[in-house]
């Protein structure tokens, strides 16, 4: 579960996508310097491209579907 993991900024060195199952997850990103938020519910997909600073906050428990390059750090 995604609940017991600490939240940490990170930037992948592929792209990645995450795919909310259950729950709900705030996904906080950072475009040219600047925080956003957006806030992911069942069905929703979020798409992190190379070089993007990215951490996933889920609101309670949450199952989410992630899918990245064999490797991916």
């Amino acid at each position: 579960h995604w609940t017991d993991q600490p939240y940490k900024w990170h930037i992948n060195d592929g792209e990645e996508v995450f795919a909310v199952l259950d729950g709900a997850v705030d996904m906080h990103y950072r475009e040219s310097g600047i925080e956003r938020v957006v806030t992911l519910v069942v069905g929703d997909v979020f798409f992190a491209g190379v070089g993007c600073e990215h951490v996933a906050h889920p609101r309670g428990e949450a199952r989410i579907l992630v899918i990245e390059r064999e490797g991916s750090v």
